[in-house]
């Protein structure tokens, strides 16, 4: 179970047990907003089968929760590679772009983001 936020882990509890079960562990982590204890774990998801758009797509969450921007914007391009039409992939891109002072960078993600039908309110 998460301890509390930014506490140190063991790193063979996170690794331990098979992927679905890794999984659900990066989950609660997440939703505890120990971001970067699912990451860890999230991380090893990804490497194990870096063509799975929903581990990919809470690591680079996790990335951005924990103020690691640029891993964020590698695996969200990642995400983008391997689904050209993830609307949230965009927008987040589009938001990570923007917290790097890249506004530039950001709006086409932003304007895709929108035309897929997404939220791009300020937020």
């Amino acid at each position: 179970m998460p301890g509390r936020a930014g506490a140190r882990h063991d790193d063979t509890y996170l690794t331990h047990g098979a992927p679905a079960e890794r999984w659900e562990r990066a989950q609660l982590f997440f939703d505890a907003k120990d971001f970067t204890a699912a990451a860890r774990i999230l991380r090893d998801l990804v490497d194990e089968a870096p063509a799975r758009v929903g581990p990919r797509l809470l690591l680079a969450r996790a990335y951005y929760h924990s103020a690691q921007l640029r891993r964020a914007e590698t695996e969200l391009r990642g995400v983008l590679d391997l689904d050209p039409v993830e609307e949230y992939a965009h927008l987040m891109l589009g938001r990570t772009l923007e917290r790097q002072g890249r506004p530039d960078d950001a709006a086409g993600h932003l304007r895709i983001a929108a035309a897929l039908g997404g939220d791009v309110a300020p937020g």
